[in-house]
């Protein structure tokens, strides 16, 4: 397996665990690389970690290979061009169309060279859908690069949660495997779809460590909402005081974990009042977000706390990486000896204990009780209607409904 965009390494253990052998890692982030090497000294670590430049110089033999031989390209290329969130920035979500998606024609290039006989990738769902989505480009490139070497390619892809697959937090992602020469392909059978594991399982346990206190203007605001709430516990669809009005902040704007539900998707780079939060209303230690991300226990992280939540909520949970890459492992004809994903850890059998109660809300907040504007509705906010009059060059109403 040849590693692309390791980052903290969630795609690599599991596909370790999966049984493929990491011969190779390109990771330009410096950190990320020294997450890798202080866990895995052995992996190698490929140039500057500049997939663009790398993929200029870098040949099979270099690892060892053949043209070919390689079984697995694994990795997610930057999900910034596609994301939902790049939608409402100052140039829209551009997709393939953005300087950083260069990056995905770097990818092409290492499968031109390498013709590997699988490629596994992750990213979000405007990879595939949407304005600017990469997957019409990637099934073109993959066609010519058949038609030049003689292989064909198939592509697949499947939007997934995480949970489904017993990862302890609700993550969905688009995974596409593409295979050579007609090797069948079939996805993985969900396994914890309506009891899945919870957040309460792979937390309860830890013994004690650092315990991040809340920070910003809205701490004080978590203990006055209940567990598996946001913000909107305050406005005035929810069984609070009207502080906020409903839909005028980001979803996980004060987001509490349940203990009987899997946890929120975690953010990269959260914002002091960016959930989810622990239900003890504090922000997760690294150690938190790791085994949320299925992340082994032994498994560390380099840099500060910042820099360590910025490689953890963007990795790929181990988890979902190893049932993936156990599906590939049958598909290219090898035999499992491991009857269940090693990384699991099943749901307990014990009931979780109940909530704590909502406290009041405190006293410095009261002042800012009573009715609220909502938000205006989808395509009516301010990000929208101001981009769509960047667009136009006029605020055009009917654009934007």
């Amino acid at each position: 397996m040849l590693s692309l965009f390791s980052g903290a390494g969630g795609m690599d253990i599991g596909l370790e665990e999966a049984g493929f052998a990491n011969v190779g890692c390109i990771e330009i982030d410096r950190a990320a690389r020294d997450t890798l090497l202080k866990n895995r000294p052995d992996w190698r670590m490929l140039g500057d970690g500049d997939i663009i430049s790398v993929s200029k110089t870098l040949t099979p033999s270099e690892l060892g290979l053949e043209v070919g031989e390689l079984d697995l390209l694994a990795g997610g290329p930057p999900c910034q061009p596609f994301s939902a969130a790049a939608q409402w920035a100052g140039s829209g979500r551009r997709g393939m169309r953005d300087p950083r998606a260069r990056t995905v024609d770097a990818t092409m290039e290492l499968v031109r060279t390498f013709l590997p006989k699988a490629i596994l990738m992750e990213n979000v769902l405007g990879f595939v859908r949407g304005k600017g989505a990469a997957i019409e480009y990637l099934e073109t490139e993959l066609a010519l690069i058949g038609n030049e070497h003689g292989v064909t390619y198939t592509v697949h892809w499947k939007l997934l949660n995480a949970a489904d697959y017993g990862v302890p937090q609700n993550r969905r992602r688009v995974i596409i495997v593409a295979l050579r020469d007609g090797a069948p392909w079939e996805w993985p059978t969900p396994t914890h779809v309506g009891r899945p594991v919870r957040a309460w399982d792979v937390l309860s346990n830890i013994p004690p460590h650092d315990r991040p206190e809340p920070t910003g203007k809205w701490a004080e605001l978590l203990p006055s909402i209940p567990e598996g709430h946001n913000y909107q516990w305050l406005t005035s669809r929810g069984g609070g005081d009207e502080i906020f009005g409903y839909r005028t902040k980001y979803w996980n704007f004060l987001l509490k974990l349940a203990k009987d539900q899997p946890s929120w998707t975690l953010a990269a780079s959260p914002g002091p009042s960016t959930g989810p939060f622990h239900w003890e209303n504090r922000p997760l230690s690294v150690r938190e977000q790791l085994r949320l991300q299925s992340f082994p226990d032994d498994w560390q992280l380099t840099g500060d706390h910042r820099t360590q939540t910025k490689q953890a909520g963007n990795a790929t949970p181990a988890l979902l990486a190893e049932v993936i890459g156990r599906q590939i492992a049958l598909t290219l004809g090898e035999k499992l000896h491991l009857p269940a994903p090693r990384l699991l850890v099943e749901r307990g059998r014990r009931q979780a204990p109940p909530s704590a109660p909502v406290w009041p809300l405190p006293s410095r907040f009261t002042s800012m009780r009573g009715p609220k504007d909502a938000h205006a509705g989808e395509g009516r906010g301010p990000a929208a209607m101001q981009l769509a009059a960047d667009e136009t060059g006029q605020l055009d109403l009917t654009r934007i409904e």
